[in-house]
């Protein structure tokens, strides 16, 4: 054998060893900064307690309700608005439905509280972002030039949504509208059909629909809640696009000439939230009251449902200019809005470095099984315990986070288990990144409804897909 075939084999194993540990390294640095970050956000959370609640009469308020092909739900929706909120506008916006939705809203042509705002192609299902644009256009011209627009909330509710019924109150609070510079609230979103299970499918389909239902319910009121509070010390509190609250004047003050707050991204509710933080408005969130909405049983839907706001957080990387040149975010929350719009591209990344130990060791363990057996039992597996650890601790715990603060009924056990379905259902976080960059590179752009989980699949809707 030359000599440099004698270095080259003697170097090899050492390079492994240091491409393994830089590897393992990496992946748990960035488990344990991930681990400290949650435990911050937990802290305050669970600490929370509800604050004095507003004069709702101070306000005028109107919902914003899209709707397309939303026959099925929208005059529940409708009613329920109505009902609970005697003193508000409704405005359904129908994005040219082809199902019986106008006629639908239609039906309460004796109430001057409700109005229909009808968008046709080739213009309409062009988005969300540009429905609510037109509403907001058509709302302005309603109330005329001399509107007192800082009183005015404008709502965004889903075509299923239900606010509760004390959301106008807790919204009109001191602390939030009753605030001359809070520009926008989001509330608390809950699955309204978490517990309720799918009928006339399988067994195994009812379990598994039931448990992603749970999931996205726990996932909403514990990490997304958390994450929420902790902006508040960031001053980056972001929107939601269900239960999402905002002064018309603030609306106003982002619209430019061609009169749209709503900007073209697939995440339109945080690039709304980009503008009002940038223009100098401050948001707000609260706990204190909820908006309901439907938790979707089918995994495909779900990960159609994420890819969009996966790809929108991409497309929202445009703003990292805009963002860091604010005079109004400080570098605090600028870093935080970084952290937000980085977590898709971080993901992409997590998916090539995790899985290099697992593989270098699965190579070392077939051509060196004697070392590889006695390096695991010299040390070894303590580190793979630390790394396991590390790896699900932050996702384990929002099922007794959950349990303690959502569901104080729930068994110990049983919300162990969640903590641990959770963890698996972060995964699917990985997909959706991916498939979101995939569109990106495509240049597939357009937006495409999420559908009920009452509503049928067509061939129109499928192409759309």
């Amino acid at each position: 054998m030359r000599r440099a075939d004698v270095l080259l084999a003697a170097e090899a194993p050492l390079n492994f060893d240091v491409l393994l540990g830089f590897t393992q390294a990496l992946a748990l640095t960035m488990s344990v900064a991930f681990v400290t970050y949650v435990f911050l956000i937990v802290v305050p959370y669970l600490r929370h307690k509800p604050r004095p609640v507003g004069r709702p009469e101070a306000f005028e308020w109107h919902f914003l309700v899209p709707c397309r092909d939303e026959e099925a739900v929208i005059g529940d929706t409708v009613g329920y608005l109505r009902a609970s909120f005697p003193s508000a506008h409704v405005w359904v916006i129908d994005d040219d439905s082809d199902d019986g939705t106008v006629a639908v809203v239609r039906g309460f042509h004796g109430d001057p509280n409700i109005h229909l705002v009808r968008r046709h192609r080739p213009h309409a299902r062009t988005g969300k972002g540009d429905a609510l644009n037109d509403a907001y256009r058509t709302l302005k011209l309603w109330m005329g030039r001399h509107a007192d627009a800082d009183r005015a909330v404008i709502v965004v509710v889903d075509a299923d949504g239900r606010p509760a019924p004390n959301c106008l109150e807790v919204c009109a609070a001191d602390h939030l509208f009753g605030d001359a510079t809070i520009g926008a609230v989001q509330v608390d979103v809950r699955m309204v059909n978490a517990g309720v299970r799918q009928e006339g499918v399988s067994r195994w389909r009812r379990f598994f629909g039931g448990l992603l239902v749970r999931m996205q319910d726990l996932e909403f009121r514990t990490a997304i809640a958390a994450i929420q509070l902790s902006r508040g010390v960031t001053g980056t509190i972001s929107m939601g696009g269900n239960g999402q609250f905002t002064r018309l004047s603030a609306l106003d003050s982002i619209a430019g000439r061609v009169g749209q707050p709503w900007r073209g991204s697939l995440l339109e509710d945080f690039e709304l939230g980009v503008h009002l933080l940038t223009a100098g408005w401050r948001t707000g969130f609260t706990m204190d009251t909820h908006v309901h909405q439907e938790g979707l049983y089918s995994l495909r839907r779900f990960l159609a449902q994420r890819t969009r706001w996966g790809q929108g957080t991409m497309q929202c990387m445009r703003y990292v200019r805009r963002i860091w040149a604010s005079p109004h975010l400080s570098t605090l929350g600028a870093a935080e809005m970084m952290y937000y719009l980085a977590q898709p591209w971080m993901q992409l990344l997590g998916t090539l470095i995790y899985p290099i130990p697992l593989i270098l060791l699965a190579h070392r363990a077939t051509t060196s099984p004697t070392e590889v057996w006695a390096w695991f039992i010299d040390g070894a597996w303590i580190l793979f315990t630390v790394y396991g650890i590390f790896g699900l601790l932050p996702f384990v715990l929002w099922g007794p986070v959950y349990r303690m603060r959502c569901h104080p009924s729930l068994g110990l056990w049983r919300a162990f288990g969640y903590g641990f379905v959770y963890a698996i259902y972060i995964y699917t976080f990985y997909i959706t990144s991916w498939r979101a960059v995939i569109r990106l590179a495509r240049g597939r752009n357009g937006w495409t409804k999420t559908r009920r989980n009452t509503e049928r699949i067509t061939p129109k809707v499928a192409l759309d897909r």
